[in-house]
């Protein structure tokens, strides 16, 4: 387990290189994480290691036993929001390869935000 990256992009970046500081080759990456995670995860995954085969997991969980877990409705819906942030925003930086992300859904996101669903966004 890679104990120091601070994100994602980080956490993806650094477990490769101990693994090739083993003399592991790398073809295919499983990425375990939330649900709400794997587009994103497999967006950075595919730019950082873009000839790897690349497949996205998490446990199987309903968004209410999420929430029930987290105890906080508003705080889910706000790391939904700001995950979905970065799918929309981490390709302009570089950080990702670009995703379809459908009108509908970007016009959602940007209610949401109207609506004050913010604290995990990101300064972009």
């Amino acid at each position: 387990m890679e104990p120091k990256a601070a994100n994602t992009s980080q956490n993806i970046a650094l477990s490769l290189e101990l693994l090739a500081t083993a003399g592991v080759e790398v073809d295919s990456l499983l990425l375990i994480s939330k649900p709400y995670m794997e587009r994103r995860s497999y967006a950075t995954c595919r730019k950082l290691r873009p000839e790897a085969e690349v497949v996205c997991a998490s446990e199987p969980l309903e968004l209410g036993d999420y929430v029930k877990a987290i105890g906080d409705e508003k705080l889910v819906v706000d790391m939904l929001v700001g995950d979905l942030q970065r799918v929309i925003e981490y390709p302009k930086l570089g950080f990702a390869v670009e995703q379809d992300v459908p009108s509908d859904v970007h016009g959602a996101y940007e209610r949401l935000v109207r609506a004050g669903f913010d604290s995990r966004l990101v300064e972009v």
